[in-house]
């Protein structure tokens, strides 16, 4: 039976009124909402409806009638295909005022927060090359454009670059990426060209199988800096040709590593990390502090934004040296260790063992002497004896992930009763639905978005509540 082709639909003179907050553009068409990629509040567009709702869908647009006021050229020529830096055609001034404006409707929306006193998103001091961690993927499925594949032509194949939104199995060649300083961009490239010189397989993302699967590299900004290459199947001397020639090529690295994931996903937290060259770790500066990173180690990706995060996180906390505090979803302990010295006791909680092992290396380190960590779901762990073993808390930071917290850590924050609760997240729209059982027993009294990654949608936003009465 034969599939009906169905027609295309189009609609003209669309205005863009909002921001969704998967970062596409929102228009309306009579009684229809419009989410459509890559278009911006102010613009007037045609589009093409690609997939339709009942009172929704999601279109294209196919002419920018009249751009908005808040438009800009992309700088970067992978706009638009790769899946990353969705808002560079925004000047960045439009991008906060439209991530404060997504918290502040999350907050009211969600939350039934009053975000009248809410402070002014902080602004990224680098709008690019911020990041201190970069994966990319092999692949010998290389995206290949509309022109070269009318063509007919024969072109290279492999790829090692970044995943085209909605295609799992192809690969955008990445030429320049500004997201990472140098040499960040000559080690792939070089690689990727070395690899392909050399015939060494590429990844192949469907039969699983192929000798280059990932490519990892972390930078701190002190200089340090950790490749991690990722092997599916290798062959003969493909570890030992690669890793020297990287070696060779580029004597600054600091901790030069290895893996083989012979699994299906690409997570290495459960697979041994080789070192090649080097130490197995790196270490990164924040204000007077000192943190050991490892292959596995998490530190947020915008290095010099987190310490100004941090320091926001510590003003909320309003420690004058006597307090208790809990650290939830502490990771590798970083804010714990960032607010030791002028608290009385931290107590650090979090699921990742190995983490935990992190933030105990930090605190030693750091000669930090009143911090304990602990491992465990949080859930389970943040219970009537703990808290009788460890203190009832004064102060609780919590930085949970983006699902935000389990209702039962939230009930138990509630029971606890600590004096205030600084609430950092990467997620409003969960934050918010966290805050609507908080606040039965909790104000609200401050509100600081802060920008860790510009050219996207994505914000943070630290909360403080108070104790009411």
């Amino acid at each position: 039976m034969r599939k009906t082709v169905r027609e295309k639909i189009r609609i003209d003179n669309v205005e863009i009124i909002d921001i969704a907050e998967g970062g596409k553009g929102v228009g309306k068409a009579e009684d229809l909402v419009l989410f459509i990629q890559h278009a911006i509040p102010g613009d007037i567009v045609d589009v093409e409806i690609q997939k339709k709702k009942k009172s929704f869908a999601e279109a294209n647009v196919l002419e920018l009638k009249k751009p908005s006021l808040h438009r800009t050229e992309a700088f970067c020529k992978h706009f638009g295909v790769c899946g990353g830096c969705k808002w560079q055609h925004m000047t960045y001034d439009a991008q906060l005022l439209y991530k404060q404006k997504s918290v502040e409707d999350a907050l009211t929306r969600i939350g039934k927060v009053d975000t009248s006193s809410i402070e002014t998103i902080l602004p990224s001091e680098n709008t690019t090359y911020y990041r201190n961690k970069l994966e990319y993927t092999f692949s010998n499925q290389r995206w290949l454009t509309p022109e070269e594949i009318s063509s007919n032509e024969e072109f290279e194949r492999n790829a090692l670059g970044f995943h085209v939104p909605l295609r799992f199995d192809k690969i955008l060649t990445i030429d320049h990426c500004y997201l990472q300083a140098d040499p960040s961009n000559a080690i792939r490239n070089l690689l990727s060209d070395f690899a392909i010189r050399k015939g060494i397989s590429f990844y192949d993302l469907r039969r699983h199988e192929g000798a280059l699967r990932n490519l990892i590299i972390r930078n701190t900004s002190i200089g340090e800096l950790m490749v991690i290459v990722v092997f599916g199947y290798p062959e003969g001397d493909n570890i030992k040709d690669v890793m020297s020639f990287l070696q060779a090529s580029f004597p600054e690295i600091t901790s030069l590593l290895y893996i083989v994931n012979q699994k299906k996903n690409d997570t290495i937290f459960d697979q041994d990390i080789h070192v090649y060259a080097g130490r197995d770790h790196i270490f990164e500066a924040m204000a007077e502090l000192k943190f050991k990173i490892g292959a596995k180690s998490f530190y947020q990706t915008n290095s010099l934004q987190a310490h100004e995060l941090y320091k926001i996180t510590k003003d909320f906390a309003g420690l004058n040296g006597t307090e208790l505090v809990y650290d939830l979803y502490t990771g590798a302990g970083t804010i714990a260790n960032f607010v030791a010295k002028d608290a009385r006791k931290v107590t650090g909680v979090e699921y990742v063992p190995t983490a935990i092992d992190d933030a105990k290396i930090n605190a030693e380190i750091n000669g930090i002497e009143n911090t304990a960590f602990f491992a465990g779901d949080m859930k389970d762990i943040l219970n009537d004896e703990f808290i009788a073993l460890h203190g009832k808390p004064d102060v609780i930071i919590t930085d949970p992930p983006r699902a935000g917290m389990h209702p039962d850590v939230v009930d138990k924050l509630l029971e606890i009763g600590a004096d205030r609760i600084v609430y950092v997240s990467c997620n409003a729209a969960t934050q918010a639905r966290d805050l609507t059982v908080l606040t039965q027993k909790y104000e609200v009294s401050r509100i600081k978005p802060v920008d860790m990654f510009p050219h996207t949608q994505h914000v943070e936003n630290v909360v403080l509540l108070t104790l009411k009465n």
